[in-house]
């Protein structure tokens, strides 16, 4: 180390983060049952694209029936085994293997991810092959087991991008509307050939739990072409996707609603992606950049709010640019920033022109216009509940414009949604629901709709798809259908707010722990992402589609926010914090 001379600044390289490949080792000559278990087991957590090297553990007979591709089945702890000999044609020629474990969660064959619970034991049995002397197995589960550390590491979530069947987003300043963009996260596994996994899987069409809600432009049996063996960008960022004869056929219109999903799918896995080629037949079918794809599909990512909204400490609705550091709100234009009613909690409308606020002891909720001298009506909804926790709920709007409130009286609970905000509230089906609404939100793609429900002292966060029907006289008008859980590990879901396009984040308490911040994915998987900074006493949380965007918190009647790579940072007193939506 010198001990004479300047200071001087030296050009740093950046870190980069470790790619660990493992690779699995085919079963050694005279190897005992134990190890023939545990090498196939082992080699199902290496970066091998088919399996091969896990088929030599297996007869020949049990490598043609097995199928990885079907499921994985993600266990905490990793698969434990459990020995014992069974009877065979003579003695000492056969063992019988339990495999088990506790199951966290399973990623099925359309490579959707959820949670699961319970013991896991599924059967293996070995012989031993009369000529060669070696062990193999005859018998295993299909799909594939590994353990959660393992799982992490091997498989990556991704977005595939569909359209909305019946909701459109509208267009800022114009009448015509786009479809808008639905996230349908899957799990591909990280280091084999990712980008040509989820094109596939784009191409195969939605998961199961999404389907019903959402289409997709690709025409029915359209693959990659027979000669694709691995996709990759250019070095101008432009990544050409040849397909089969199905989609040779398309229009222009069409074309470009595959290329944008298929653009916005490829940035949920690598953003540096700035161009998408479709390609049949050795001719191109049309080309589409990042800048027309937003004019094809509006997705919620991309649309960033003009303000942050909260309640001041006078109870009147007041805004501050949104991600600025700037801590004097102003009030808003019209009745809601004028001081006609004391507010408890809104909501603004996505175009915010328009607001929507719950009253004095959270009885009625008003709905207004962000224009100076708009005046404020009566309530549009009144609760008959007798305590304010029996009330209404902070409303939420949609990308339709829609309103969306929950009323907790116990003599009628109901989720109501006021079209464009008046007329007469319309009662929606939940299908499945068990329990009482807290709280409720609608994604921005209008698909999507996040409830905290409570039942017997347990608050938990349920992701449900929105269905509209009704116009042929049968069925509910609108329903909520579908419902999971997001957060099976806590017990108590103290607030939540969309994050992004399939994210969340929630603030909770795991059974026997202490409140915390965290993101949870639509689908109950934990994403990779930091951890927001750690805050007590939060009450409400507020963040955006817009990922860039701070969060921004109420803790102890006062606004918090936390920009990029800082701490939580005072912004003034107030309740109740919100981005549109």
């Amino acid at each position: 180390m010198p001990d004479s001379g300047d200071l001087r600044g030296v050009e740093s390289t950046p870190r980069q983060d470790p790619q660990v490949r493992v690779f699995a080792m085919p079963p050694p000559e005279g190897a005992a049952p134990y190890d023939i278990v545990q090498g196939f087991l082992e080699a199902l957590t290496s970066d091998d694209p088919h399996y091969e090297t896990a088929r030599k553990y297996l007869t020949g007979d049990a490598a043609k029936k097995w199928r990885p591709e079907q499921s994985t089945t993600v266990l905490a702890g990793g698969p434990s085994t459990e020995f014992g000999r069974s009877g065979g044609r003579e003695a000492g020629d056969a063992y019988a293997v339990t495999l088990t474990g506790t199951r966290v969660a399973t990623v099925d064959a359309q490579q959707a991810y959820a949670p699961a619970s319970g013991d896991y034991r599924e059967p293996v049995h070995l012989t031993k092959d009369r000529k060669s002397g070696q062990w193999r197995i005859d018998t295993v589960p299909q799909g594939v087991i590994v353990g959660k550390s393992d799982f992490q590491r091997t498989y990556t979530s991704v977005n595939t991008y569909y359209f909305a069947s019946d909701a459109a987003a509208k267009v800022e300043a114009g009448a015509e509307a786009r479809p808008a963009a639905v996230a349908d996260p899957v799990y591909v596994r990280r280091l084999v050939d990712p980008m040509t996994q989820v094109v596939r899987s784009l191409i195969d069409g939605p998961t199961s739990t999404l389907g019903p809600a959402v289409r997709t432009s690709f025409p029915r049996g359209t693959e990659l072409a027979k000669d694709v063996v691995s996709l990759a960008p250019d070095d101008n960022n432009k990544l050409t996707v040849p397909l089969n004869a199905r989609a040779a056929r398309v229009d222009a219109d069409t074309c470009d609603g595959m290329a944008a999903q298929l653009l916005y799918t490829l940035q949920s896995l690598a953003p540096t992606v700035e161009e998408v080629e479709l390609r049949s037949g050795g001719r191109q079918l049309c080309a589409l950049t990042e800048d027309r794809a937003e004019a094809v599909a509006a997705r919620g990512s991309a649309h960033r709010p003009d303000y942050l909204y909260f309640v001041n400490d006078q109870q009147r609705l007041v805004r501050i640019a949104a991600g600025s550091g700037g801590t004097r709100p102003e009030p808003v234009p019209g009745a809601f920033g004028g001081g006609g009613l004391a507010l408890r909690s809104v909501a603004v409308s996505r175009d915010e022109h328009s607001a929507a606020g719950i009253g004095p002891g959270r009885r009625g909720l008003y709905v207004g216009s962000l224009v100076s001298g708009g005046p404020l009506g009566g309530p549009v909804l009144v609760s008959g509940g007798k305590t304010e926790a029996d009330r209404l709920t902070a409303p939420s709007w949609d990308p339709r414009g829609d309103l969306w409130v929950a009323d907790r009286d116990p003599a009628r609970p109901r989720l109501l949604v006021l079209r464009e905000g008046e007329g007469a509230p319309v009662e929606v089906a939940t299908q499945g629901l068990d329990g009482r609404i807290q709280a409720v939100r609608v994604a921005a793609d209008g698909v999507r709709i996040a409830l905290v429900v409570e039942k017997d002292g347990e608050r938990s966060l349920l992701i449900g798809r929105i269905a509209r029907g009704g116009d042929d006289g049968r069925g509910p008008e609108i329903s909520v259908l579908g419902l999971r859980s997001a957060t099976p590990g806590l017990e108590e879901v103290t607030a939540m707010s969309w994050a992004g396009d399939s994210r969340l984040v929630v603030v909770g308490r795991e059974r026997g722990g202490v409140q915390q911040i965290g993101y949870v994915q639509v689908d109950g998987s934990a994403p990779e992402a930091s951890v927001p900074a750690a805050l007590t006493g939060v009450r409400e949380i507020a963040a955006t589609e817009d990922e860039r965007l701070p969060l921004v918190g109420h803790s102890e009647d006062l606004i918090v926010r936390l920009p990029s790579g800082a701490q939580w940072q005072k912004v003034t007193e107030g309740t109740g914090p919100v981005y549109p939506g």
